[in-house]
């Protein structure tokens, strides 16, 4: 009996050292190893540290952009930045306004894929809010305009149209610390649509209030993206990091596959 112990002991010990994610990391000869994250409206990089830690423990290298959010250009200028320091193939991810982004910018020789966090895809030509028409509005997603065009989520409404699943502390962070986007650059046309020739992915959060939940199916399936579904609000890119990276992970193995 004490030497079954001391064994069952021994291989506890072991299990509860071991690295979390062990059975996930990736394998030495994937082609796609890394991964950028491009952050949406009234945020910033910060929100993704859940998916950074959890796609590096899977032996990811994973950037972060930091948008201006000043307008289409600039943010895509700044995630053009990111993508010259990748060392090869990798998945461009985009939340929200981010996913617009991404579209823009995913035309890089370097992307090898795009994951759209409930996000927008618009196509070349069209803008951004051109998304949302014939579709319902989002009432509980309340923004406030400044004198000089930067939106915010309005105080009162930030928990219920953001972040409802988030603790009333962290929400109150996310609401004094937003970045205000320059509402102009919803009206921007896009010249280019990357979702036309890259492989695309979509994580649709099911109690999204900053948009209509079929807009969001309507945007996944026009760019014929492999769509995943969570319970969560639009702040899924933080409440939802394991999910999120799932789905990145599936799209660089996808995609490495492919490239063999």
């Amino acid at each position: 009996m004490k030497t079954l112990t001391s064994v069952t002991a021994i291989a506890a010990a072991f299990v509860a050292t071991a690295p979390a994610h062990a059975a996930d990391v990736i394998p030495k000869n994937q082609i796609v190893r890394n991964v950028v994250l491009v952050h949406g409206a009234f945020a910033d990089g910060a929100g993704w540290r859940g998916v950074y830690e959890n796609l590096t423990k899977r032996g990811y290298r994973v950037s972060i952009v930091q948008n201006p959010l000043t307008s289409l250009e600039d943010d895509v200028a700044a995630t053009k930045r990111v993508l010259d320091r990748q060392d090869g193939p990798t998945i461009l991810v985009g939340h929200s306004w981010g996913g617009t982004v991404i579209t823009e910018a995913g035309i890089d020789p370097k992307v090898a894929g795009l994951v759209y966090v409930s996000a927008l895809s618009p196509d070349a030509g069209e803008t951004t809010a051109q998304q949302y028409e014939g579709f319902a509005p989002a009432t509980e997603f309340v923004l406030d305009i400044t004198k000089d065009g930067y939106g915010y989520v309005n105080r009162d409404k930030f928990k219920a149209g953001f972040a409802h699943d988030v603790s009333d502390q962290d929400v109150a962070f996310m609401r004094d610390s937003q970045v205000p986007i320059n509402m102009s650059a919803f009206a921007t046309k896009l010249k280019n649509a990357a979702w036309h020739s890259k492989p695309s992915w979509a994580v649709i959060a099911t109690e999204d209030k900053a948009f209509d939940q079929a807009m969001l199916i309507h945007m996944a399936e026009r760019i014929n993206a492999k769509i995943t579904k969570v319970s969560a609000s639009h702040a899924l890119f933080m409440t939802q990091p394991e999910v999120v990276s799932d789905t990145i992970d599936q799209a660089a193995k996808a995609v490495s596959a492919k490239q063999k």
